[in-house]
């Protein structure tokens, strides 16, 4: 599986930029992996050449206020899952509450996020705006927001699960 450290990650994504390769880079928890996890990393793929995921650590995970009882799914696990998907090259665990410093490392050449962020926000206290934004810029890189699926989302598994 490609679940990488953080230096293994800059290594490779070396290694990929060498060969001429455009890399991309999205982060979440991805808890409960349904269709709109794959349907989205599939499309953060096709912006670019390689794929990698930063993957929210438990202890990140519960620093975003998305309940106490989140993740559900332990990190090595959705970071195994995630890893196994062909749209994915490689993911990274991280224990911020958000992904800044890995952007800064692996320097990808393309950021995207979901459509509930806004690519065209500079505004870092603004819920819509996308964490790596201007180092991405800064760097002649782009920065996407990808449509999400309709009614796809691990909050409404969970709360289907809860009854």
């Amino acid at each position: 599986m490609n679940v990488l450290t953080l230096d293994e990650a800059r290594d490779q994504c070396d290694r990929w930029r060498a060969d001429g390769q455009r890399i991309v880079f999205t982060n979440g928890v991805f808890d409960l992996l349904h269709r709109g996890h794959v349907t989205y990393l599939q499309a953060a793929r096709d912006a670019g050449d390689r794929l990698v995921v930063g993957l929210n650590s438990d202890a990140s995970v519960r620093t975003l206020g998305k309940g106490d009882d989140r993740p559900i799914v332990p990190q090595d696990d959705r970071a195994f899952i995630i890893a196994g998907l062909r749209s994915v090259d490689a993911v990274v665990i991280f224990d911020d509450p958000n992904p800044l410093k890995l952007i800064e490392a692996l320097a990808p050449e393309i950021l995207v996020k979901g459509g509930d962020y806004d690519p065209t926000c500079s505004d870092p206290s603004d819920p819509s705006y996308i964490v790596g934004r201007a180092e991405v810029l800064a760097r002649g890189g782009s920065v996407q927001a990808l449509d999400l699926v309709p009614g796809r989302s691990t909050t409404a598994l969970a709360n289907k699960l809860k009854g």
